[in-house]
């Protein structure tokens, strides 16, 4: 078992080792390129057609409103790494990780926008009626049959590292949080986030996006007016803050406290690697999502889809990483969800780490909604609409093992695959760029 577990370790450092970062960012920003930086020029057009989203459209075909595809969308990103990831990526790699982070997002935005543009251009209907779209079809039906088994490994890495990044780390987050902020019993997390997820989830992805549309705006809402108490509690470190940020993204961050100094490299990768593992772009989840929704064109889906990226880490990450360093917390020794408790603690004492940790357990159980669509997809790909009751019933049967089981391996192995859904979606992203170039000139010159 030891050296399955060395095997396995050796092989997630080079899944999430520079050359895949490097991967990741330089097709964002070949990209955003290609696209002539359209993914900020029409950030604007991205949010109001959005809030013209909340509605389906006339001619419109989809299960769900594009409203609803974002929100399930948000409900799986917005999750551990917006709290434990932010700190640790801090904690490892010193204030200059939060800038390589927004580099992510900002070539990420580029990056989701094609992944969605894709997936609903090449989404098809299932045996049911209802759409399904995401890299696996786009591989299939824009590549053609002979990369078949490249869709078919991409559905294969994210139907397996759902139940470990999507279902049982989640609820072991949420059932350590539960356990040391109000002494509930691990077990009785696990019991009820499986009666909860059993009563959304067997309804499909109707309910899924109905959930998520009442759930995901209020508590990211809710975590960011917390964070700025948190800001404006330290409003005086805020000018100083933003001088770490950027000096220590460029220079070594020395050794300070409890913090023991992180090199330039450091902050890159654990900036870089934390953004990743907090937006998707780059793994393809979104487009799964999004073809769900109810649209008239690929192109408005993926203005829509990019938002994604920009709310879960130039808003939600960037709060979280502002309240860690404007209170001074990060040098004190702590690191992954106890250090945003700290920061969160110092600017409202008592309550504060309490107030963080339902916003924890709030996170994690939208991020298994929105995975449980993303496995269920995945292996309906495989194996056909037989699968989907199947998977259902296992999805929720492995939520009370998650809350009280040793998760180190299964969470290295569940890693390991999550980063592997990157290769297929990208070759994917780059062999079918010109579709998506076409396909935004036609639209925006029919605007």
């Amino acid at each position: 078992m030891e050296s399955i577990h060395t095997l396995v370790d050796a092989l997630n450092g080079i899944v999430w080792g520079p050359p895949m970062l490097v991967l990741i960012l330089g097709t964002g920003l070949f990209l955003l390129l290609r696209l002539g930086f359209m993914p900020w020029r029409r950030l604007a057009t991205g949010f109001a057609l959005l809030w013209q989203g909340r509605v389906a459209g006339a001619g419109a075909t989809g299960e769900i409103s594009p409203f609803q595809a974002l929100m399930t969308c948000l409900a799986a990103t917005v999750g551990t790494g917006n709290i434990a990831g932010v700190a640790t990526a801090i904690f490892l790699g010193g204030p200059g990780a939060l800038f390589w982070m927004w580099c992510t997002a900002l070539v990420g935005m580029a990056t989701k926008y094609c992944e969605v543009v894709l997936a609903v251009h090449y989404r098809e209907r299932d045996e049911r009626g209802e759409h399904v779209g995401g890299p696996m079809f786009a591989i299939r039906n824009g590549l053609g049959p002979k990369w078949a088994w490249l869709g078919g490994a991409f559905a294969l890495f994210g139907g397996l590292a759902g139940f470990g990044i999507g279902n049982m780390v989640q609820v072991n987050s949420m059932a350590h949080a539960l356990e040391d902020s109000f002494g509930v019993p691990m077990w009785s997390t696990g019991l009820a986030t499986m009666l909860v997820t059993a009563l959304v989830i067997l309804g499909g992805i109707r309910r899924i996006g109905k959930v998520a549309e009442a759930l995901v705006p209020f508590m990211c809402l809710a975590y960011v007016i917390a964070a700025l108490v948190v800001l404006v509690a330290n409003a005086e470190a805020i000018p100083a803050t933003f001088a770490l940020i950027f000096g220590h993204a460029f220079s070594p961050a020395a050794a300070s406290g409890g913090f023991a100094g992180a090199a330039v490299m450091a902050a890159i990768r654990y900036g870089v690697a934390r953004g990743i593992f907090s937006n998707e772009a780059g793994l393809g989840t979104a487009g799964i999502a999004q073809a769900a929704g109810t649209t008239t064109s690929s192109v408005r889906s993926g203005l829509i889809g990019m938002l994604g990226t920009f709310i879960d880490t130039i808003v939600v990450c960037s709060m979280t990483g502002l309240a860690i360093l404007s209170s001074g917390v990060w040098t004190g020794g702590k690191s992954g969800a106890a250090l945003s408790a700290a920061a969160f603690e110092s600017a409202m004492p008592g309550f504060g780490a309490a107030l963080l940790s339902l916003a924890l357990v709030v996170f994690a159980y939208t991020t298994v909604l929105g995975w449980s669509f993303y496995g269920e997809k995945c292996w309906e790909f495989l194996c056909g609409t037989r699968a989907i009751l199947p998977f259902r019933v296992v999805w929720v049967a492995a939520i009370p093992f998650g809350a009280i089981a040793q998760l180190d391996f299964a969470w290295l192995v569940a890693d390991t695959l999550n980063g592997l859904m990157a290769i297929p979606n990208l070759i994917a992203l780059l062999l079918l760029s010109p579709v998506v170039l076409g396909l935004t000139r036609e639209y925006f010159a029919g605007r």
